[in-house]
């Protein structure tokens, strides 16, 4: 049921996608001969007026297609007053950016709802889980709820780093040394309060020595008088990130961290089996990522189009075609590189344990 789900999440972000595409041709006067998700084949077609719906084979995304997208395009005389190129620039750049913007205004209003409503994971000070190989297994208990370490109260990240003020005898510390002194640990079970002594030990995926347990998460919404601020905090973020897509292409490091479909689809479908809640997020994030990724300025991608449009203001004549064909030759390359990437990284992850979404 989780792919199900995940996969009507994409399909309705293209469909949105194109759909402002459509609304927008339509609303200038352009004449939009195709409406169509997916790719061709085309499995199912409908013709209402002078556009045709269908759906196609190739689960690749969708598409508009406009009359006149190409300038050599042979048209009846009828319908070139009403093709794409014979329309002037600022018009061509309503309908390519209406697509990229249903993304971005559907992000935001679901990055609102999200932490209106919702809200990102806190830790609580009640015990999640406890690990196999460390001091706690067999002293603490799952649903305990921790009081104090060595006396001192406060939320969950203060406790732990509590915890982490005990250290090893052996200085640089080792994987698995225990610490000189034992973490005195109060915690409530069963409505009476007990307390334990447990000598914690080094773990150095941490850095820092630990009991071995982890504390259960629950959302946190901010309400919706907060949620505008927080919803553009995190927009942002996610903006500032994506943008950042060719840099990181370029930085070999952080070029390990650029995921593809395949990665996204397993993130997606992992957190909507553990945390609709969180999908909520993820869509948000996959939202206005497709936007932004969009807007960048080559061919073919939406950015390409704009792009190209505003140099014909500026040049105040239309750019020949042929440049244009040579221009998205290279962007279209840059787009294989991208995917190639992503799915190199996906195939590694997924031999690797798989990706994490915790």
């Amino acid at each position: 049921m989780s792919w199900v789900i995940v996969i009507a999440g994409l399909i309705m972000l293209v469909i949105l996608h194109e759909l402002g595409h459509f609304a927008a041709a339509k609303a200038v006067g352009m004449r939009v001969e195709r409406f169509s998700l997916f790719f061709p084949p085309l499995l199912v077609r409908k013709q209402i007026g002078e556009t045709e719906y269908a759906i196609g084979a190739l689960p690749l995304g969708g598409y508009v297609k406009i009359s006149g997208m190409s300038p050599a395009e042979d048209l009846p005389d009828e319908v070139r007053t009403r093709a794409y190129y014979a329309q002037p620039p600022w018009k061509r750049i309503i309908v390519i950016a209406a697509g990229p913007f249903m993304n971005i205004v559907i992000a935001f209003v679901v990055l609102f709802i999200f932490f209106g409503a919702i809200g990102p994971l806190a830790s609580t000070d009640k015990i999640s889980d406890v690990q196999k190989g460390y001091p706690a297994l067999g002293v603490l208990h799952s649903g305990d709820k921790l009081v104090a370490v060595d006396g001192k109260r406060g939320t969950a990240q203060q406790l732990s780093a509590q915890i982490a003020t005990h250290k090893c005898a052996v200085q640089p510390p080792v994987k698995g040394c225990r610490a000189t002194t034992p973490v005195k640990v109060t915690v409530q079970r069963g409505g009476r309060l007990e307390t334990f002594s447990i000598t914690p030990i080094y773990d150095p995926a941490v850095q820092k020595v630990r009991l071995g347990f982890g504390f259960a998460d629950k959302h946190d919404p901010d309400g919706f008088a907060k949620a505008p601020s927080s919803a553009a905090s995190n927009f942002w973020y996610v903006t500032k990130q994506t943008a950042s897509l060719p840099a990181r292409i370029i930085n070999p490091e952080k070029r390990k961290q650029i995921s593809g479909i395949v990665g996204v689809s397993d993130v997606a479908h992992k957190t909507v089996a553990t945390d609709p809640g969180l999908a909520l997020y993820l869509l948000a994030v996959v939202s206005l990522s497709l936007a932004i990724v969009n807007l960048f300025p080559f061919l073919p991608l939406d950015g390409g189009h704009i792009f190209w449009a505003v140099v014909e203001m500026v040049r105040r004549r239309p750019v020949p075609y042929n440049v244009m064909e040579r221009a998205g030759v290279v962007g279209f390359m840059l787009v294989i590189l991208l995917f190639v990437i992503g799915f190199t990284n996906d195939v590694s992850r997924l031999t690797n344990g798989g990706f994490q979404t915790r």
